[in-house]
Formats: structure tokens, C-alpha cells, sequence
């Protein structure tokens, strides 16, 4: 069997691709907004998230003199004008890289509280939620190894950056992926995945998580709605998840028999003599 028609539908072309993942973003936050009932479960990330992400944000401003020594960017080591745009880039990313990792810390904190939204937008979409988990201590393993990438990733997004040319495309492409595979972590783990099989799952639908990822990316950079980023790209993740579900997306039982295999095992099967010569 070829890999095209392990898919029942054809997929479309890279760039509706592409915008099909991005729309989850700003799709998470009105889906929020418009529902009321998810608001406190909300509050806790959003209140972790401004205050955390204030103190990284002191942090990378605290760290910038002893980056500018390791650096050699101290005043007068350099010609002006290599030495402002070089300082300005190194500001952007000492405070950006703060802002990221205090994000990564409330989003890691939150996480019991973002895996019951993510629950919850799915019992609204499904009318119940998956529970295919291996046990608590087995999600709660999961959950630590998926923030532990996300935090490694933060300072190592912005620092890649500073690289010219190629720099700020590594940067952001990783950033993307980081982001993709933190928010859609809840949805992924409750089907049984564990952190392995959500990277292929990520790869196998590569541009729908590279859209929705280097969308978020850019919601950080938009003031106030960055407070709101974490619930909303969980729920825009959730939302990822479920859309893709039904067009073959990776479950934790791919051992299991299809359907229509199972039936076609149902029709081979010997009939007992009575019913035959009933």
C-alpha cells in the first residue's frame, strides 16, 4: 500500500498547508474569548505567565553586561557601527530569551491546569475526551520531558539568532517546532503518545505544526496577547489535534486493525455449522 492511500482525502498544497495550521492561533484566542465557562481555568496560566515572564525579562536585562564581556561588545571594543546593531541584537536577545524562558517555567507549572482546558475543549468538540494515557506517573514523565524541551530550546532560539544570514531562519523555524510540540502535547499524550511518537506525528504533518508554531511565535511579540498566549495556543493545539484526527493522524494503537480490515477478517472467519446449515 502506498503512503497516499494511507490517507482516506488527498491533502492540499504546502501553503493552505501551512495557513490551515497558523489559523489555530488566532482561532484559540476568539475560541476562548467567546467562551466564558474556560476563562478560570485560564487565570492561572495567564497569572503565572505575566508574572514570570516579567521576572525573565529582568534576568536577561540583569545578564546583558556579562554577555556584552563575553561577547567583546564592552564601549569602544568595536567601530560604532558594528558595535550598535551588535548590542541592540544582543538586548533582543538576552530580554527575549528572559520573556521565553519565563513562559516555558508557567507554561511547565500550569500544566495540570492547561491539560483540563485542553480536556475540556475537547469534550466540547467530541462531546468526550480521549483518555488513552499509560498511567499518571507515565503522563507526568511526559509532560516534564516535553517542558524540559521547550526550556532548553528558549535561550538556544534567541541565541541562534545573533547568527548572521542563516541565523534568524534556524531560530525561528526551531522556535516553531518548540511551540508546536509543547501546545499540542496535552491532546498528543492523552492518545498515548509519548514524546517519540509526537515528533513523528509532528513530522508527518510537518507544515500544519510549522504553520501553527511560527504563528504562536509571532504572538509573542504582540503586546498583551502574549499574556494570553499560553491557553490560547493550548486550545488552538487541542483544536490542531482533533482536526487532523480524522484524516489518519498517528493514534496510540497503530497495531490495531482498521476497520474495514477488521471487517474483512469478519467475513474470512469459518461460520459455525449451524448458522451454515441454518
Amino acid at each position: 500500500m502506498s503512503d497516499e492511500s494511507a490517507d482516506p482525502l488527498p491533502r492540499p498544497g504546502l501553503v493552505r498547508r501551512l495557513a490551515a495550521g497558523a489559523w489555530h492561533v488566532p482561532g484559540g484566542f476568539a475560541y476562548l474569548v467567546r467562551r466564558p465557562g474556560l476563562w478560570p481555568l485560564a487565570a492561572l496560566p495567564v497569572a503565572l505567565a505575566v508574572v514570570l515572564m516579567i521576572l525573565g525579562a529582568g534576568v536577561g536585562l540583569y545578564m546583558i553586561p556579562r554577555a556584552e564581556a563575553a561577547f567583546g561588545l564592552t564601549p569602544g571594543a568595536r567601530p560604532g557601527w558594528i558595535e550598535l546593531p551588535a548590542a541592540l541584537l544582543l538586548w533582543l536577545a538576552m530580554v527575549g530569551s528572559g520573556i521565553f524562558m519565563g513562559l516555558g517555567v508557567a507554561l511547565l507549572l500550569a500544566s495540570p491546569v492547561l491539560d483540563l482546558l485542553s480536556q475540556q475543549v475537547e469534550a466540547r468538540e467530541r462531546g468526550a475526551a480521549v483518555d488513552g494515557g499509560r498511567g499518571l506517573a507515565w503522563d507526568l514523565l511526559q509532560s516534564l520531558r516535553a517542558g524540559t524541551y521547550f526550556l532548553v530550546a528558549a535561550p538556544g532560539v534567541l541565541l541562534l539568532g545573533l547568527i548572521p544570514i542563516v541565523g534568524p531562519v534556524i531560530s525561528v523555524l526551531w522556535g516553531g517546532r518548540a511551540v508546536a510540540l509543547q501546545m499540542t502535547d496535552s491532546a498528543l499524550a492523552r492518545r498515548g503518545l509519548d514524546f517519540g511518537a509526537r515528533w513523528r506525528w509532528h513530522q508527518r504533518w510537518l507544515p500544519e505544526s510549522q504553520g501553527f508554531g511560527l504563528a504562536g511565535m509571532v504572538g509573542l511579540l504582540v503586546p498583551f496577547a502574549n499574556l494570553l498566549l499560553g491557553p490560547a495556543l493550548v486550545v488552538g493545539g487541542t483544536r490542531l489535534v482533533l482536526e487532523l484526527e480524522p484524516l489518519g493522524a498517528e493514534s496510540p494503537n497503530e497495531e490495531r486493525p482498521s476497520p474495514t480490515v477488521e471487517a474483512a477478517a469478519d467475513e474470512s472467519a469459518p461460520v459455525p455449522e449451524d448458522e451454515a446449515t441454518g
